[in-house]
């Protein structure tokens, strides 16, 4: 009835997220009894969740871990160690078997076996017009032990996110925060091949940040939850000053997720729940807004942001800016040297000499000379002993 104080209106506070969220579930009528003697389960009440914080059965995320799965069994057959290699790791796959430890700690195919299939390559970037790298390379892994971290995370963070916000907006925040991350990788690594989907996992990360900042209202053990993700976050992070580790990948696609979490996971406020979703007949006196006013000013700000960076990023790529001409010290963001590990990244080349059967390989990184025995090497035997003797 008109008139009805707004306390009247009955919202179960149903928890979805281990206890840190909390959804609104509306009340329902009560179903019709067969008796019509009074009885205590007339005052039933019958909930039913609210479409605005329904929950998602996941198949995206599933559906990418399969993608991600199948690219790295593409890659290992273009691979195909014992043609392309001397020797090789676990012969027994055969034409799946993966490149010496010395060229591929982590299980996997060559750098020219990765450029084939899609690699973040710079220079074929700009001068070939291959832009398409920076959305193929986000696909793509370096080894099993690359694959598995990888898609760990993404089933532990990407399968939740989904449930909650639905595959159409978390799809778009993974496949443009990887975007975002190639992008950022490209403009300071550019001597070396990039792979990976960890720059989309990152958006993820980035995405539950802003989430939690825009969505604020709405949970219980709020600094809790702040706290522990940014942990989360940092150590992640931390592990990309690391060697051989593209931390500019992670802070292109975690700078990405964030802003786009402002816009993609923005949730209506519990007072104007109420009133949607309110008994037949009632009157607010005073309507409440869907969202926040500092909810409406992030969803702007943030949306404005995300589309220049990623436009200023793409031109900039796609006109060989190397950013850092402009910024001396930014390597370190990716790799900090010490006395136990090196930060050189440049590619490694080789002088060869054929004699017979023998084969004389000279790095020109380390000048370190070593001899084959190899008749009529093959371009991809050479490159991956050379990858070897300049390790």
């Amino acid at each position: 009835m008109a008139g009805n104080n707004p306390s009247d209106i009955q919202i179960r506070v149903n928890s979805k997220r281990g206890g840190n969220v909390i959804h609104p579930v509306e009340v329902g009528d009560t179903p019709p009894l067969l008796s019509s003697a009074p009885t205590p389960i007339q005052n039933q009440i019958v909930y039913r969740e609210i479409k605005h914080f329904k929950k998602w059965v996941p198949w995206l995320i599933p559906s990418f871990v399969v993608a991600n799965i199948i690219m790295f069994v593409i890659t290992m057959y273009v691979n195909n160690c014992p043609k392309n290699s001397v020797s090789c790791v676990a012969g027994f796959l055969g034409r799946f078997s993966f490149q010496p430890f010395k060229e591929n700690p982590l299980l996997g195919p060559s750098s020219s076996a990765l450029e084939k299939v899609g690699a973040l390559d710079v220079s074929k970037v700009v001068d070939k017009h291959q832009g398409w790298r920076l959305i193929t390379c986000m696909w793509l892994h370096g080894g099993v032990f690359h694959l598995l971290a990888n898609m760990l995370s993404l089933v532990v963070i990407g399968i939740r996110l989904e449930q909650e916000f639905g595959f159409v907006r978390i799809g778009l925040l993974y496949v443009i925060s990887g975007f975002g991350g190639s992008l950022l990788s490209a403009l300071f690594i550019q001597s070396n091949i990039s792979v990976g989907a960890s720059g989309a996992l990152f958006g993820l990360l980035g995405g539950m940040l802003s989430e939690l900042i825009t969505n604020w209202t709405i949970y219980a053990n709020k600094v809790a939850a702040l706290v522990t993700l940014v942990i989360i976050i940092a150590v992640n992070l931390a592990v990309g000053i690391l060697p051989n580790v593209d931390n500019f990948a992670h802070l292109g696609g975690f700078i990405s997720g964030f802003l786009l979490g402002f816009v993609f996971l923005i949730r209506p406020q519990f007072g104007w729940v109420n009133q949607r979703y309110a008994p037949p007949g009632y009157s607010a006196t005073v309507a409440k807004p869907k969202f926040m006013t500092y909810q409406r000013v992030l969803w702007a700000v943030s949306l404005i942001l995300v589309i220049v960076w990623l436009v200023a990023g793409l031109v900039m790529v796609l006109r060989g800016v190397d950013l850092n001409d402009h910024c001396s010290w930014c390597h370190y963001m990716s790799c900090v040297p010490t006395s136990r590990w090196s930060c050189n990244t440049q590619p490694v080349s080789c002088m060869s000499e054929q004699t017979g059967n023998q084969l004389s390989l000279t790095c020109s990184n380390n000048n370190k000379t070593r001899t084959y025995t190899l008749m009529n090497a093959t371009s991809s035997q050479i490159q991956g002993l050379c990858s070897q003797l300049c390790r």
